[in-house]
């Protein structure tokens, strides 16, 4: 039996930047031509654009910031390079979305930031020298060179109605709908994608989760991944398993432990894993990345519920009205017998039995907390208890990460 719940759902506002858009473009096209390479182009204005993000933060102690005029220079230059690079691929590009959008997008840009037709271009950024290694495409074993020892991990999970557990170990039931950027970092961007089981009840349910590796000039070019419901596929959008093969080893890679229903990928270039699953009528994502990966983000993206968790009004504490004890007491029984430990699985689980009236939502907590036990090495905090969760969250932030969000934003 199902519940109803007072919260609403509704999808609220966030940042929309020019070249996330082009993206989610992208990604909601079934296929891309072989020959059509408008993701490049993306790539490449975003690598532009961070570049000059890095140079208007300042470079040296005393040497002085460039003007605002300076870094607007820099952007239509990077905005020229982007329309050149669309122009070269008019052709192979002809009718593809993507690619159209992305032509408009620019042409928005160069007039809002009142940008010469005509001017340099943004040089294309060079390789570092001298930092090529065998081990450059290696997180982890650079990582050991550099520190002498493994880096920290962090663990991150979105499953059933949907819960969260975040980076930070806290503990989250979520009303959203629609698509919400999970994680956002210079590396990578999940997105997750919500929509009620019935139409306007309760629960909601993952139906879609799509992945970008964005580009690493030095390992991988961007690739993408896109899960839906009832196609969890073991390859990237473009049909291959691997990519980014250097020096012998392969950056991103995909394997499955079940055909449709399972995918498993990780990325050695910033030793990150990621786990896709169907559980019964729902998606999954369970991820595994290092401290260092996860904080490497901008001020402004402020929205991934995998760091902040979900915003305040579309947290569910309880369900309303309260169901009746006797089918409390069957869920109960039901979890119990799946997750002896009362901690937020169990709770999940009995939460999401509850709502669906479907004994197979109950697989989405039991295999959240598979995945779990394979990400978090230290036992004692795996079982999160709901009442305990924000005293054992691990710290948020670096206290310079921290002090970058809470001061001045420079604008380009």
């Amino acid at each position: 039996m199902e519940f109803k719940t007072d919260s609403q759902c509704s999808l609220l506002p966030w940042k929309r930047y020019i070249h996330l858009t082009l993206l989610m473009v992208q990604m909601n096209l079934p296929e891309v031509g072989s020959s059509c390479h408008i993701l490049k182009c993306n790539s490449d204005f975003v690598a532009a654009k961070l570049d000059l993000g890095s140079s208007s933060s300042g470079g040296a102690v005393g040497e002085a910031l460039p003007s605002r005029e300076a870094v607007n220079a820099g952007y239509c230059s990077a905005l020229r390079s982007y329309t050149l690079c669309t122009k070269r691929m008019a052709r192979p590009c002809r009718g593809d979305l993507a690619y159209h959008a992305a032509v408009q997008g620019i042409e928005d840009l160069l007039i809002q930031h009142r940008c010469p037709r005509v001017g340099p271009t943004a040089q294309p950024r060079p390789l570092p020298q001298g930092t090529l290694s065998g081990n450059t495409c290696l997180y982890e074993r650079s990582f050991f060179n550099r520190k002498g020892q493994m880096p920290e991990y962090l663990h991150c999970a979105i499953f059933g109605d949907p819960h969260i557990r975040t980076f930070n170990n806290e503990f989250q039931t979520c009303a959203v709908q629609g698509a919400w950027p999970v994680i956002d970092n210079e590396y990578l961007y999940v997105q997750a994608t919500s929509s009620p089981a019935k139409e306007g009840l309760y629960p909601t349910i993952l139906t879609k989760i799509t992945i970008i590796f964005k580009n690493w000039r030095q390992c991988i070019d961007q690739q993408l991944y896109q899960a839906e419901l009832d196609n969890v596929p073991a390859a990237f959008a473009d049909g291959s398993v691997w990519s980014g093969e250097r020096w012998g080893h392969r950056s991103l890679s995909v394997q499955t432990q079940n055909p449709g229903q399972h995918a498993e990928i990780w990325a050695a270039h910033i030793a990150t894993l990621l786990v896709v699953r169907q559980n019964g009528g729902s998606l999954s994502l369970s991820v595994r990345s290092p401290r260092s990966v996860v904080e490497a983000f901008e001020p402004e993206h402020d929205l991934q519920l995998c760091v902040w968790g979900c915003p305040a009004s579309q947290r569910v504490s309880m369900l309303r009205p309260p169901p009746p004890e006797s089918v409390v007491s069957l869920a109960s029984a039901h979890c119990g017998a799946l997750l002896p430990t009362q901690d937020i699985y169990y709770k999940a689980c009995v939460f999401d039995l509850i709502t669906s009236g479907d004994l197979n939502s109950s697989l989405a907590a039991v295999r959240a907390l598979q995945d779990a036990r394979t990400m978090i090495p230290d036992r004692e905090g795996l079982h999160l208890h709901p009442v305990t969760a924000a005293a054992q969250a691990l710290p948020r932030l670096s206290l310079m990460l921290l002090l970058v969000l809470l001061g001045p934003l420079s604008q380009t």
